[in-house]
């Protein structure tokens, strides 16, 4: 039997990463994201514990996580409004490109971003 839904190949999708100090933080970025037509879907993982250097000193701070999925010809208009939004001086935005999914999916990604 052939598998009608085998994933497909795109690079016009991206996922985007980026930490938020809390969850009320993360709601808000989500929302206004989504509103936005920015990204067409947000999920927000649970606590997560960062490790990095920052002015001189390690930090250690609990975060959440966004997982953003959006396309690659919204990225620019994306990642200017988390830039705007988000309380960090240097938030951490990481966008990776899609390389395999299912087909209605990634159709339906690119259906709820808009590009203007």
């Amino acid at each position: 039997m052939k598998n009608t839904h085998s994933p497909v190949s795109s690079s016009d999708n991206l996922l985007v990463l980026c930490t938020c100090p809390d969850g009320n933080v993360a709601e808000y970025l989500a929302n206004t994201l989504v509103e936005r037509k920015l990204a067409a879907c947000v999920n927000i993982a649970g606590a997560i514990r960062s490790v990095y250097p920052w002015q001189g000193k390690i930090q250690q701070d609990n975060e959440v996580l966004l997982l953003i999925k959006t396309t690659a010809a919204g990225w620019a208009n994306l990642e200017q409004a988390l830039l705007e939004l988000h309380p960090y001086d240097v938030p951490e935005i990481i966008a990776m490109p899609i390389v395999a999914g299912s087909k209605d999916y990634l159709n339906w990604v690119g259906e709820n971003v808009c590009i203007d």
